[in-house]
């Protein structure tokens, strides 16, 4: 049973990213984002970019959820006991998470949940559909069970903030971006795919109520991700004492959407920090070229040329094709400063 389980895994790895443009098809009555596979409901995308600050946060009382994996080698309950057992990534840690109850306007609820939820969820349902694909089964019983993707009552949905990077050289008129390609022997989810940079499930560093902001983050993750900062904090972070924090503020950071990854069910809150040329040179001057997770692309023009590529031709996640998508529809409201720092 184990060699049968890891072949079925093995050949997800394989072909992730055109499972992922396949399973969309499985939904043809939820809506797409931006012409990709990254599904989503209607009222998690507003008609034009909104300042990350305008959404509000509430933290509620989680509900326990129940579904039970197909397909598990024996002696295993879930899909994250035998993944941690047999195919474990080299980062592979049972977190806290905010997990989604309800998003409705622009204020969303979370409750308390756990990294592995995700596993046990969204990596156990793709292990079926990958199966399915490879001919040892003719059933999703899991994925059935789930139904819409869309809809936090089915499922326990923890939330990735994917953020699209821009440099912004406003005397020469060019913006760059950068990606993350994901080693797939580094992470639990997406490997061998190109992502937008940063992205972290939102969760906690140390303290539940202190990090209980998409900003406090979304600072964590450009820390580790683009300057490899260490993931472990020995106390609650002073955000507003941290130097780097206070200077990040300076960057413009807008919510474009949220969508789920139809092979997943991954959740991303899509959004955009643009940086002026000057304050990223001088916050991100020491970027690293790889991470605890995979390789950073760095400098990429911000062109419809590269757009195109990297969502229609490259193995990009669902999310990451849909923001580059959604950023380069919205591009000159997201480059255009201020009206006060208009020259």
């Amino acid at each position: 049973m184990p060699a049968q389980w890891l072949e079925v895994r093995a050949h997800l790895l394989e072909h992730r990213h055109a499972f992922a443009v396949k399973a969309a098809a499985e939904y043809p009555d939820v809506p797409k984002v931006a012409g990709t596979p990254l599904l989503t409901a209607a009222h998690w995308m507003p008609a034009e970019p909104v300042p990350l600050h305008d959404l509000t946060l509430e933290l509620a009382r989680a509900t326990d959820f129940r579904l039970v994996s197909s397909g598990l080698p024996e002696g295993f309950r879930c899909y994250s006991e035998a993944m941690a057992a047999l195919a474990a990534p080299a980062v592979f840690e049972n977190r806290p998470t905010y997990r989604l109850l309800e998003f409705a306007g622009r204020h969303l609820k979370f409750g308390i949940g756990s990294y592995f939820d995700g596993i046990d969820v969204g990596e156990a349902c793709a292990h079926e559909y990958a199966a399915r694909e490879l001919g040892k089964t003719d059933s999703v019983p899991m994925r059935d069970a789930v139904g819409d993707p869309c809809d936090p009552a089915r499922r326990p949905v923890n939330v990735a903030i994917s953020t699209l990077t821009i440099r912004h050289d406003r005397a020469s008129g060019r913006s760059t971006f950068f990606l993350h390609w994901r080693d797939p022997r580094k992470v639990g989810h997406a490997g061998g795919m190109y992502q937008v940079l940063p992205v972290g499930v939102f969760q906690s560093a140390t303290d539940v109520v202190n990090d209980f902001s998409l900003w406090h983050c979304m600072v964590r993750e450009f820390a580790e991700e683009l300057l490899g900062a260490p993931e472990e904090y020995t106390g609650p972070v002073d955000y507003a004492g941290w130097p780097f924090a206070r200077r990040m503020a300076e960057a413009r950071v807008s919510y474009l959407g949220m969508g789920v990854d139809p092979l997943t069910f991954a959740t991303d809150m899509l959004t955009v920090a643009v940086f002026e040329a000057e304050l990223f040179d001088e916050l991100f001057g020491d970027l690293v070229s790889h991470n605890d997770e995979g390789r950073v692309l760095a400098g990429l023009d911000f062109t419809a040329e590269n757009v195109e590529r990297f969502v229609h031709d490259e193995p990009t996640q669902a999310a990451g094709a849909a923001l580059l998508a959604l950023a380069w529809q919205h591009r000159e409201q997201l480059l255009s400063p201020p009206p006060s720092t208009r020259d």
